[in-house]
Order: structure tokens, then C-alpha cells, then sequence
């Protein structure tokens, strides 16, 4: 019998309902012939590791001994993923820093389950190839588009602090990449603020000049979330997905033309441009730290200095008690 991990905010125990099947075949010493199945819907977006998971095909032949169906999910952006985690449509999912940041703010059911090491070099303060902007300073009075409440949005936060600027010096554009490319290429913009693979393209298709990235000022971390109630209840399925996480990011390190070659048809990206956002990834994927998770709280109460969030949060009441191994 196949039961879907879909939770709505009527039904608060269904996710631990949908597994108990699962679990109750694995405790026994004696399978039965016919063993009850249960379906692990997971979010995923068209960049990143989990779409090369996907693409494997490993991580559904890793689950399939403890009884768990994989069903792939797919958003346009953070954001949406963890709405969808919020609202029970998948169980697991992958995003940057900021979004669940907003979704604890709104009093989500994530909890933060591992992460990937940081990839400061992701993103970057870009211009165009010819901009006569040579530094931060040079920035006073132009108009920068971003992302609001952002990856980035951190990023040009950290960027103007350590020049003696502020974003009252400054004209931000809150534009999504795909309205922040097209008013970067026309000129609308002086500079833009954007991660991978949006920045790889801009660098190999228009050419566009790095100003600073994030080296040395951020993280730039990418998370693994998961609905709390499954995640506590079923620690031996998260322990198989991290494990086959951790698995294809060091194949994804040793194999990088192979994983841009999986990523070519989903993203609609050329391989060169894939194979510089692999470059700057962040590879391995391990438990939260404290360390992690303090520097998390850094983001968290910036974003609340800027009133981008209505309370301060703590970050630490988010993370995954009993750790995955």
C-alpha cells in the first residue's frame, strides 16, 4: 500500500500516521510478503545536489529496503519549497540561509537537518563588463537590484558594512533574478547581487565583471530541511538521505563534467556555465553545528535589524535535536 507524506493544517498527524506502517514492518524480524510502502515526497529545485539525486536515481534504491516510495517535487525557488514543507506537500527540501529564516518567522514546522559546507564564492556584487564602477565606494548613489530578504540581500548587508556604507547610501532594486538579468542588461541597474548559476551565466554569456563576492563576509550556506514531526519520528530515513547526499557530493567534487551534464537539461544551461557554479560549491554535507547555527542567528538577526522579519528568532530552537549521523 503506498501512503503519501501530505500534511494539511487539519491534519497535523499525518506524516506520522503515513509512517507508521514503515516503521512497524522495519521492527519486525519476520517480513511479511506483502510489506506496506510508504511514499517520500521531497522538494527539489532545477540547481543544486538534490536534482543530480534525482537524476542517480540512488537514493530511491537506498530507501526502497526500509519500505519508503520516493516522489520528487519540484519549486521555482526556496521560498516556495518550504511554503510546501509548511503546508505538508513534501517532508524534505533543500535552500540558501534566508529562506527558512522567513519560514521560522511565520512559525513553520522545519527543522534545519544538515547543511553543506559554506560556498562563499557562489555570489557575487557583479556589473556590467564596461561599468566605470571599480570598487564598494563607487557604489554611492547607484542602483543595485537583489533579491529581497535574500542570500544576497545578507551579502550587500556585510558588503557596505565593511566599506562604511549602508543601504541608505545606496538605491536598492528588489527584482527576482530572472527581472534583475533583464534590467542589468539594459542598463536599468548599476550592479546586481546574485548566486549560482544566475552568476556563472551573467559571467559567461554577457561578461559581466565580479566586484566582490562573498568571501571573508559570508557563508553562504546551503541547507536540508525537513517537516519536524517526520524527522523525529523516522531519524533512520533522514541517516540514508544525508547519507546518499554526502555520497553524491564527493561524486559530484570528483566528477564535476558529469554533474554539469545532469543539470544541463533541467537548468537550460550551457555545460561551461554549469561547471563554474560546480566549481563553487560547498562539498560534503554534515550536521548542524553550533558554529552553523550561530552564524545562521548572525543572518537571522540582521534580516530582523532591517525589520525584514517581524521578531527576533532563535535559530537554535529550529535545529534537529537528535542530530542525523
Amino acid at each position: 500500500m503506498a501512503i503519501s507524506i501530505n500534511r494539511s493544517w487539519a491534519k497535523h498527524t499525518l506524516i506520522a500516521a503515513s509512517l507508521a506502517g514503515m516503521v512497524g514492518a522495519a521492527g519486525c524480524a519476520k517480513k511479511t510478503e506483502q510489506q506496506e510502502t510508504t511514499t517520500l515526497n521531497i522538494g527539489f529545485q532545477k540547481y543544486g545536489i538534490l536534482p543530480i539525486v534525482k537524476a542517480k536515481g540512488e537514493l530511491e534504491k537506498n530507501l526502497a529496503a526500509q519500505g519508503v516510495n520516493v516522489r520528487w517535487v519540484e519549486f521555482p525557488a526556496g521560498p516556495q519549497l518550504l511554503e510546501g514543507l509548511n503546508v505538508g506537500s513534501v517532508a524534505f527540501g533543500e535552500a540558501g540561509e534566508a529562506p527558512p529564516i522567513f519560514a521560522q518567522a511565520a512559525n513553520s514546522n522545519l527543522v534545519y537537518v544538515a547543511n553543506q559546507p559554506p560556498a562563499p564564492a557562489a555570489e557575487a556584487l557583479i556589473v556590467q563588463k564596461n561599468s566605470p564602477i571599480q570598487s564598494i565606494q563607487d557604489l554611492k548613489g547607484k542602483r543595485i537590484a537583489l533579491n529581497k530578504g535574500s542570500n544576497v540581500h545578507y551579502l550587500l548587508l556585510k558588503l557596505l558594512e565593511a566599506n562604511n556604507l549602508t543601504l541608505n547610501d545606496i538605491q536598492p532594486i528588489y527584482l527576482p533574478p530572472s527581472d534583475a538579468r533583464a534590467a542589468f542588461e539594459k542598463g536599468a541597474v548599476d550592479a546586481w547581487v546574485i548566486w549560482d548559476p544566475f552568476f556563472a551565466a551573467a559571467e559567461h554569456q554577457i561578461q559581466a565583471r565580479v566586484i566582490a563576492n562573498g568571501e571573508q563576509l559570508v557563508n553562504n550556506y546551503q541547507f536540508y530541511l525537513a517537516d519536524r514531526k517526520f524527522a523525529e519520528s523516522h531519524p533512520e530515513v533522514l541517516d540514508t538521505i544525508v547519507q546518499t547526499l554526502n555520497q553524491t557530493t564527493d561524486w559530484v567534487k570528483n566528477s564535476p563534467d558529469d554533474a554539469a551534464k545532469l543539470l544541463e537539461k533541467p537548468t537550460g544551461l550551457e555545460l561551461e556555465v554549469l561547471k563554474a557554479s560546480i566549481s563553487r560549491m560547498g562539498f560534503g554535507v554534515q550536521p548542524i553545528s553550533e558554529k552553523v547555527a550561530q552564524e545562521q542567528q548572525a543572518v537571522a538577526d540582521a534580516f530582523y535589524a532591517q525589520k525584514l522579519i517581524p521578531n527576533q528568532l532563535v535559530i537554535q530552537d529550529a535545529v534537529l535535536k537528535n542530530q542525523v549521523k
